[in-house]
């Protein structure tokens, strides 16, 4: 039995190989057909799955869109309206992986400029909004485009980054130093109310941050005597809406006395692009596979017609009709994953190219694609081979009388 086995499978593939060597032009015609429909299947899909993680990039560069504040809605003034300082710590604890946060105390007090570049003007005392920000990624948070920079001094003084629309009303330039204090007049310098700070950089933020003078959060909170209270903590999460939402709702879990939300405006509007484009995206690969079936369809529908006479001939020396349509579904499962083997590989450097063309930036190849299209092409390839099904019906006799 097993050598009588051994035979017949390899009289079975045999038989393929003829089947597949018989018409090689053909054959040619329904490779290139299913490889070309695999690579605009994998380049697309590519493209749609690299979308997704473009998108999410992009809407990181608009800033935090999650915010954590105080839930005390009151008007009071003071502690009431900040929160601990241990909120940012427990917002990072629960997804630290590409998560970015900070916490910001918003003040207004006096400043006073001590110019560089012009030393004959006057300094004279000023109310600006002091945002006192925890760690530099406030910039990632708060994109912005610098105006003036200069590089840090090795004074021991901390540095402050101003908003463009302050630094114009108060003439501040980036190696400035500034004076801010919580009152305007003292005879001899007190750390309990003033600081110092060396202006790095003059930052053009494009919104109400223009109007802010950043400086590290330790010094507002000395000078207010608000030790360890942040206003807000503002957090960028990257991933989906279903994921920040989830993120959000570990959060309400972990700090529930503060108050804790997404900005929707933007988890919203970066899921209706990210649909937009999948749908498209979707709709064009189910239409490339659908014409590369029919193409599929019309060549099987002459092999079909082609090869009456054979399989009138296997049915006449006993073979079944299951193990007769096994056969010719092996060979399109065989042309489907050898168009798919190549047209996937030819379609991921396909998509790097249009990422760069339409983008500006090249797609990165996504190894889940390439077994998916592989796949797909296999599937539309046995699908298209239905046409075979009607060998089935194919009589023997009729074959040998010359009527089929």
């Amino acid at each position: 039995m097993p050598a009588h086995s051994t035979q017949n499978r390899q009289m079975y593939w045999r038989i393929v190989r003829r089947l597949l060597g018989s018409n090689r032009g053909r054959v040619f015609v329904i490779l290139l057909a299913l490889g070309a429909g695999a690579a605009v299947t994998a380049a697309l899909l590519n493209l749609q799955v690299d979308a997704r993680r473009r998108i999410t990039s992009e809407f990181r560069a608009f800033g935090a869109n999650v915010i954590i504040g105080p839930r005390d809605g009151s008007q009071s003034q003071g502690v009431n309206q900040t929160i601990e300082e241990s909120v940012l710590r427990r917002a990072e604890m629960i997804d630290s992986s590409q998560l970015l946060a900070s916490g910001f105390l918003y003040v207004v007090i006096n400043v006073a400029v001590d110019h560089t570049r012009e030393p004959g003007m006057n300094s004279s005392w000023a109310p600006a909004v002091i945002a006192g920000y925890s760690n530099k990624n406030f910039l990632s948070l708060l994109p912005s485009r610098a105006i003036e920079s200069t590089e840090p001094t090795g004074w021991d003084m901390p540095n402050c980054f101003a908003g463009s629309a302050v630094a114009t009303r108060l003439h501040i330039h980036a190696g400035d130093s500034l004076t801010v204090s919580t009152v305007t007049k003292y005879e001899e310098p007190d750390p309990t109310i003033e600081s110092q700070c060396y202006v790095q950089a003059i930052e053009n933020f494009g919104s109400a941050e223009d109007n802010q003078i950043f400086i590290n959060a330790e010094v507002v909170q000395r000078l207010m005597k608000l030790p360890g209270r942040f206003s807000v903590v503002e957090v960028s999460v990257p991933g989906t809406p279903s994921q920040i939402d989830a993120y959000v709702l570990r959060l309400k879990q972990a700090i529930p006395d503060a108050d804790v939300h997404p900005l929707r405006q933007f988890t919203e509007g970066e899921a209706k692009i990210y649909n937009r484009i999948s749908g498209l995206l979707t709709t064009t690969v189910v239409i490339v596979l659908l014409l590369t079936g029919l193409c599929v369809m019309a060549a099987m529908t002459n092999v079909a017609m082609e090869r009456k006479n054979d399989v009138g001939l296997m049915k006449a020396i006993g073979g079944a009709t299951r193990r007769v349509l096994r056969l010719f579904m092996m060979e399109a499962a065989l042309l489907g994953l050898a168009g798919g083997v190549i047209g996937a590989g030819v379609g991921i450097f396909l998509s790097i190219w249009l990422g760069k063309q339409v983008f500006g930036v090249a797609a990165q190849p996504r190894l889940i694609v390439y077994p998916v299209a592989v796949a797909l092409t296999v599937i539309v390839a046995i699908l298209s081979a239905y046409p075979l099904r009607r060998l089935a019906s194919v009589r023997p006799a009729s074959v040998f009388r010359g009527e089929a």
